[in-house]
């Protein structure tokens, strides 16, 4: 990792950044948020960074071609949904990011891909491998074998494992919401949260869903555990609205920063 951003506006200076964007922004109704959310990444490329981008949505994608409409409860008809579902969600990736002539990889993993040593290793070697070649790699959980993101929430904890394992300049998570309130935020009395000092624990604070019912799995507090786990691994993190992606990668002011812990002396 080189120096730490430590602020929005340095956001455009960071080396390398991931990005995790929620099955509700990306599926059905809001599909059509994948094009500018390629041309965010691209804009974010051509200045220079490495992007990796985590993205939920297969099973979201799948269940129309399954006619379902909604989210399946058993865990066959999620892992038969994810198969048919992630297979066009890259096609749609790759679709829009031809218009860059930006080529996609698809990664699957799971979380304990990430928290065991030879899987991690062979992770981080092909991540690093495809980033040299400027290849963009696009990370979901393998949702046909394993049920880690129906229990981690929508990919939050995954993004969190990425940004470790490719010691990530910045986490970026985007969200259906355009920062942390301290209550729900269409309770009265919630206000936006634009800061949170590495050591705040959030006290007092209460976490609601974030997300399009019956499509997402995450939710603000899952959203928050993964801030913490990136940022005390040294990487800062912004929460902000997938329709802000543009204006967040480049350093504007708006969304939730939370501070990565102070480097080592």
């Amino acid at each position: 990792m080189t120096r730490p951003i430590v602020s929005r506006a340095e956001v455009p200076t960071a080396r390398r950044i991931v990005v995790k964007v929620g099955s509700s922004s990306i599926s059905g109704a809001n599909a059509g948020q994948i094009r500018p959310l390629v041309d965010a990444l691209a804009e974010a490329r051509a200045r220079g960074s490495e992007v990796i981008l985590v993205s939920s949505g297969a099973i979201a994608t799948g269940m129309p071609y399954l006619k379902l409409d909604a989210r399946p409860s058993d865990l066959a008809t999620q892992q038969a949904a994810a198969a048919v579902g992630q297979n066009l969600l890259i096609y749609r990736y790759q679709e829009s990011l031809d218009r860059y002539d930006i080529v996609a990889a698809q990664v699957l993993l799971t979380a304990g891909d990430l928290e065991n040593s030879t899987p991690r290793s062979n992770a981080q070697r092909a991540m690093e491998r495809l980033l040299g070649l400027r290849i963009l790699p696009i990370v979901n959980e393998n949702d046909t074998v394993a049920t880690h993101e129906i229990r981690f929430g929508d990919n939050d904890r995954l993004a969190a494992l990425v940004s470790q394992l490719v010691r990530a300049d910045l986490l970026l998570l985007l969200s259906d919401v355009d920062a942390l309130y301290t209550r729900p935020p269409d309770q009265p009395g919630a206000r936006r949260i634009t800061h949170v000092p590495f050591t705040d624990d959030l006290a007092g604070v209460e976490f609601g869903d974030i997300g399009a019912a019956g499509v997402g799995t995450g939710g603000a507090g899952t959203k928050v555990a993964a801030a913490k786990l990136a940022a005390a691994s040294g990487t800062p993190v912004l929460l902000a609205a997938t329709g802000d992606v543009s204006a967040a990668l480049g350093g504007a002011d708006l969304g939730t920063w939370f501070e990565a812990v102070a480097p080592a002396d």
